[in-house]
């Protein structure tokens, strides 16, 4: 027989690499084997056996010891007896019950509740069996629990002992037996212990499906999480809802949630945390929520609108030496001029747009030239001058439709050098104090700034910090198709940059509503939904693919109360926050630390 195509030719004489690479897939290093425990590798195992159950179980009893906050392999052997074998196993615990109660009505000793209540439900069997509506099984149920250190093994063992003896099961540990027990709980359908106990099908039933509340533990082999952050805890287990964006297939995130659900203090928890974990953060904020929150860990805040603040969006950043550096602060003024007049210029005006753009660098002596790129960049007014210079009716119907940006009452943004450069660990963009006209424009000029500091390849390397974009009230730039379009294209392109942008709405129609919208929510590996408006929660439930049961969970939900969704992975939370992280996230920051 010819060898298989995957298999490989062995020797007698095989080197010692090739005995450590067979060790090291067939099982661990080693395993030291005592009474109590075994130590596996560089952990420690310990088994027991459940040897006692209550007289009725309810549904999912078993979720408690799957929920339990720790690594522990709960197994269950189940081997079905056939019809004869169960009903001579009936005929005699019923014949052994009967004679006991007999005896006892002989000598006169009252009857016992137990004896009674076991042969009612002994006969109670026999009839569904007899029927066929019930069939019995013999159920071995075991559990492992694993731990790095004999301390740790021993409380482990302790504390899933006590959560065991909750749910009214017995438990004993299999001493002298630890090697049967751990090899019993592999995935080999092996059972070295043998202890089992006959159960019906409804019993069986209730404990299904074997599933948790919490989000789902490392698997065996595989190191724990280093990273991440608290995000609350999970109301149906009480357990920790601890949560890592950067472990994820990308750091972006979406936060929807109805106005008044709590997402700003969930979103500023967020903010907190991941400045504690060395994490750059840019938020984008309409409403100045998190200027105290700035002030009070020593950000910085660039209030724009206010008299004197000016950033110039023809300005190339001076670390970036790619030759189409220009060009792509030109591509950046198409994008803005689109928001500011609200559509698309038609293809005359966008032609004239562009010759204009590039005349007014060639003016400010700006080439494709890095060298070049440390002069003054040209204005605004620059471009419009470029393009009534032109004399074409579509250039100087351009002109006409900027001069409120240019020379009119708006020019207050645009007319000047960039007069903030944004700097630190937390920066802080109000949009609060622009016009109503200029809320988009103006959330997409700090969004390009931050971009442009994320984006410089000078400075990304293996020590770039992590940067976190937090976009509060996405929706004002989600209702402009260029802003939505700019929006998108950060979702995509954060990843490949050490960055994750986080969008948070309460308008979860202009998110849900568009294509690129869509696009948003497909590049976010972390979905967080908060109580939602019975307006929307239909739209929500299609998109995120919620059950019904979340859906319900999700009218209902307190602040602070959501869930949070990423692939396969969904875990219900309420977000928790100590007094100091609560006084920063109300914004009341007069409150004495001994209150």
């Amino acid at each position: 027989m010819p060898p298989l195509p995957w298999s490989k030719p062995t020797s007698v004489d095989a080197g010692p690499a090739d005995a450590a690479g067979l060790a090291a897939v067939a099982g661990p290093a080693g395993i030291e084997n005592t009474p109590r425990y075994l130590r596996v590798g560089d952990g420690y195992t310990a088994t027991l056996i459940v040897t006692g159950y209550p007289a009725e179980v309810g549904p999912a009893w078993l979720d408690p010891l799957l929920a339990w906050p720790g690594r522990l392999d709960v197994v269950v052997y189940i081997d079905p007896l056939t019809p004869q074998t169960a009903a001579a196993q009936l005929r005699k615990q019923r014949a052994r019950l009967e004679s006991t109660r007999r005896a006892d009505a002989d000598k006169g000793r009252l009857t016992d509740p137990a004896a009674d209540a076991a042969a009612d439900d002994a006969a109670e069997l026999a009839d569904r069996i007899a029927r066929g509506h019930s069939k019995l099984f013999r159920v071995g149920l075991y559990l492992c629990v694993h731990a790095t250190t004999l301390d740790d093994l021993d409380e482990a063992v302790a504390h899933v002992r006590a959560t065991a003896a909750s749910l009214l099961l017995d438990t004993q540990p299999a001493t002298w037996r630890q090697l049967q027990g751990w090899t019993t709980t592999l995935p080999l359908a092996t059972d070295g212990l043998g202890l089992r106990r006959v159960m019906d099908t409804d019993a069986i039933a209730s404990a299904f499906p074997l599933a948790s509340a919490d989000l789902p533990a490392p698997l065996p082999g595989q190191p724990g999480d280093t990273g991440g952050m608290l995000y609350g805890l999970n109301p149906a287990s009480n357990g920790i809802v601890w949560w890592d964006r950067w472990a994820q297939h990308n750091a972006n995130s979406v936060v929807l949630a109805r106005s008044g659900a709590g997402k700003s203090y969930f979103v500023k928890l967020d903010v907190l945390r991941s400045l504690a974990d060395g994490v750059h953060v840019a938020v984008i904020d309409p409403d100045n929520e998190y200027i105290r929150l700035a002030d009070a860990v020593g950000g910085a805040t660039i209030t724009l609108g206010a008299g004197g603040v000016r950033l110039n969006p023809l300005d190339i950043p001076p670390g970036d030496r790619r030759p189409q550096a220009r060009t792509h602060r030109a591509l950046f003024l198409h994008t803005l001029i689109a928001v500011l007049l609200g559509h698309q210029p038609p293809p005359s005006e966008r032609a004239a747009l562009d010759k204009a753009i590039n005349d007014a660098y060639d003016r400010a002596g700006i080439s494709n030239d890095p060298d070049t790129w440390r002069r003054p960049a040209p204005l605004l007014r620059d471009v419009a001058v470029a393009l009534t210079d032109q004399r074409t009716d579509a250039a100087d119907t351009l002109a006409a439709r900027l001069t409120p940006w240019t020379t009119g009452s708006f020019r207050d943004l645009f007319d000047g050098p960039t007069t903030t450069v944004p700097s630190g660990q937390l920066v802080c963009w109000s949009t609060r104090h622009l016009a109503d006209e200029l809320r988009a424009p103006g959330m997409l000029l700090a969004l390009d700034a931050i971009w442009r500091e994320v984006d410089t390849p000078a400075v990304r390397c293996a020590q770039t910090p992590r940067r976190l974009v937090v976009v509060d009230e996405a929706w004002t730039l989600l209702r402009d198709g260029e802003g939505a379009r700019f929006l998108s294209r950060l979702a995509k392109s954060a990843r490949k940059r050490r960055a994750g942008l986080a969008v948070i709405t309460q308008d979860v129609g202009d998110l849900l509503g568009s294509e690129l919208g869509q696009v948003v929510i497909a590049n976010a590996a972390t979905q967080v939904l908060l109580r939602q408006a019975p307006q929307a929660i239909d739209v929500i439930a299609d998109v995120f693919g919620l059950t019904a049961g979340e859906a319900r969970v999700l009218l209902s939900a307190g602040r602070g109360e959501g869930l949070l969704i990423s692939g396969t992975h969904r875990v219900g939370f309420q977000a928790v926050a100590s007094p100091q992280e609560h006084r920063l996230c109300i914004g009341d920051l007069e409150v004495p630390d001994d209150e």
